[in-house]
């Protein structure tokens, strides 16, 4: 894997961090609430899913976690975009945990494949 462990351990929970932070913040309206939830739930999993992946039993099995953790991030960002594009929440306020998601999905595709590669070898 390509990144430290250790840093991404601390990023996707400072990830989580901003997520659980946003979501307090939000309106208290049904809409904001319902998107807010979904958020919530897939913006803190990442985490989760990451540490998994790194206590993965084979190359496979980590594949299959870090695989888990981008379906999440994926989910995260089109959560946002909704935040966004709603107007819930002004562009400005979320474009660096935007920018953030992003790049940890960059980082996970880039794993992922090289666990693939590594795997096929």
């Amino acid at each position: 894997m390509p990144h430290n462990p250790i840093d991404l351990k601390n990023r996707t929970k400072n990830h989580a961090l901003r997520i659980i932070k946003l979501y307090q913040g939000l309106p208290k309206s049904g809409e904001a609430q319902v998107i807010g939830k979904q958020i919530l739930r897939s913006g803190t999993s990442v985490g989760a899913q990451y540490r998994e992946a790194c206590r993965a039993k084979s190359q496979a099995d980590f594949i299959n976690k870090m695989e888990g953790s981008l379906q999440e991030l994926d989910e995260t960002g089109y959560w946002l975009e909704l935040l966004v594009d709603s107007k819930i929440i002004p562009a400005e306020k979320l474009a660096e945990l935007q920018k953030e998601n992003e790049e940890l999905t960059a980082i996970f595709v880039a794993s992922v494949k090289t666990a693939k590669k590594n795997q096929s070898a």
